[in-house]
């Protein structure tokens, strides 16, 4: 189905500004008494008032009806499954992927929760979820838990966000800031895809040190909306997300009433075919930090609350080099899925929309048919094609979620998939 095409703006982190009708963003201050047009101005805070001003993230929303003109939330009755971790478990593990229910899903009915690096009240860490929905949302979600990176595995998505519209699709992604509220309609029979909640820091391009000014993730890549309202006055659910328990009131009018805004607390896309692969002209396999697309800082220099990494297609020359990801143990924990093809340290078992997760010290690497193919192959350029990969790394352990560890999507076997390693030493 043909869709129509969107405005954006382009960049990252920019002091951006846009309006729906000329003129409604005020000059010269953001809270006049007066506001053009008889709108309301509104301040959306990602961050503390008082942070340094290159962390600040915040809007100055102009808007029909304040967001205060709500009444009381309510529990939902239906709850995010998932929610409750799992016992410790330091296995490596891995799921097939989750199919669409048959029965009508909308975004928030077919969220599941993954794995956590911690309860739900955590003030830093990352929660992983899956969506998958069937039909469109008439209700409209916030997430005051942390902000969400939506990574599409299959079905094109429209985000209408307070700011404005975004499209995305498989290979793209797109970030909704903590707090913002957002329907998701569908622009296919079915989608689905990967979450990740991040409830540290805000996500941002990484820096390039030695790799210099450019490469990676460029930041004119990354698109936000321009503003666009809904001026309905009709029934409609809010939902939030609050200590990860789902809560919902009854409106009597579109909460995606901002005619005009400012600042840099904003929904972007990014399409991660854009990305500025780097890699070895010379030997070796480089560490996947040079495929990060974001980051979220930690307290600990150096160590990221969450990467957002990638594994895109791009080319192999290394000499004299087993050319996939090294047999490793790492201090950081990997919640690894799969977009597209097939990722080339996995013969077997991987498949697009299914995930791994290999936490702090768990013993992985390639399989043993790739290992095996790897050390026997006539080394001779080669392009990795028709695949996309990605990574959620973080700097603290993520627990498995007592739904992921009883899913009969679980692969209960996959451990076997290194079982047949033969031993090749030989002393002379």
């Amino acid at each position: 189905m043909p869709v129509e095409s969107l405005t954006y703006l382009p960049g990252f982190n920019n002091q951006f500004s846009s309006e729906a009708i000329p003129g409604a963003l005020p000059h010269g201050q953001n809270s006049p008494q007066r506001v053009p047009f008889g709108l309301y101005a509104e301040q959306l805070s990602g961050t503390a008032f008082t942070v340094p001003r290159s962390e600040a993230r915040r809007t100055w929303l102009y808007r029909i009806r304040p967001s205060a003109a709500h009444p009381r939330f309510e529990r939902l009755a239906r709850q995010i499954p998932g929610r409750e971790i799992g016992p410790v478990n330091p296995n490596r593990l891995r799921w097939n992927p989750h199919e669409v229910p048959a029965e009508p899903t909308d975004f928030l009915d077919g969220l599941l929760t993954l794995a956590a690096t911690a309860d739900a009240e955590q003030a830093s860490g990352v929660s992983v979820h899956l969506y998958r929905a069937n039909r469109s949302m008439d209700r409209v979600f916030f997430d005051a838990d942390g902000e969400l990176l939506i990574v599409p595995q299959q079905g094109r998505l429209r985000l209408a966000t307070e700011l404005g519209l975004l499209n995305i699709e498989p290979l793209e992604i797109a970030v909704i800031p903590r707090g913002m509220k957002f329907r998701v309609k569908l622009l296919d029979a079915t989608a689905s895809g990967y979450i990740c909640e991040n409830h540290g820091a805000a996500l941002r391009i990484p820096d390039l040190g030695p790799i210099g000014s450019n490469g990676l993730a460029n930041p004119r890549d990354f698109l936000a909306p321009v503003a666009h309202y809904e001026d309905i006055d009709a029934p409609v659910q809010l939902v939030q997300k609050f200590l990860g328990e789902l809560w919902a009131c009854e409106l009597d009018h579109s909460p995606l009433d901002v005619v005009a805004w400012h600042g840099n607390h904003v929904p972007y896309k990014y399409d991660l075919r854009l990305f500025n692969t780097i890699g070895t002209v010379s030997y070796d396999h480089p560490d996947p930090s040079i495929f990060t697309v974001l980051t979220s800082p930690s307290d600990t220099h150096g160590m990221a609350n969450v990467d957002f990494v990638i594994f895109p297609p791009r080319w192999m020359v290394a000499e004299k080099t087993f050319r996939p990801p090294w047999f490793h143990r790492n201090l950081m924990n990997e919640f690894m899925g799969l977009l597209l093809g097939a990722y080339d340290a996995k013969a077997d078992g991987f498949a697009p929309g299914g995930a791994s997760l290999h936490n702090c010290m768990s013993a992985h690497g390639p399989d043993n048919a790739s290992t095996v193919q790897a050390i026997a192959v006539e080394l001779a350029p080669h392009k990795i094609e028709n695949t996309m990969a990605f990574m959620f790394e973080t700097g603290r352990v993520l627990r498995p979620s007592r739904y992921a560890l009883e899913s009969p999507q679980l692969q209960r076997d996959y451990d076997a998939c290194w079982s047949g390693m033969a031993k090749t030493f030989q002393r002379n």
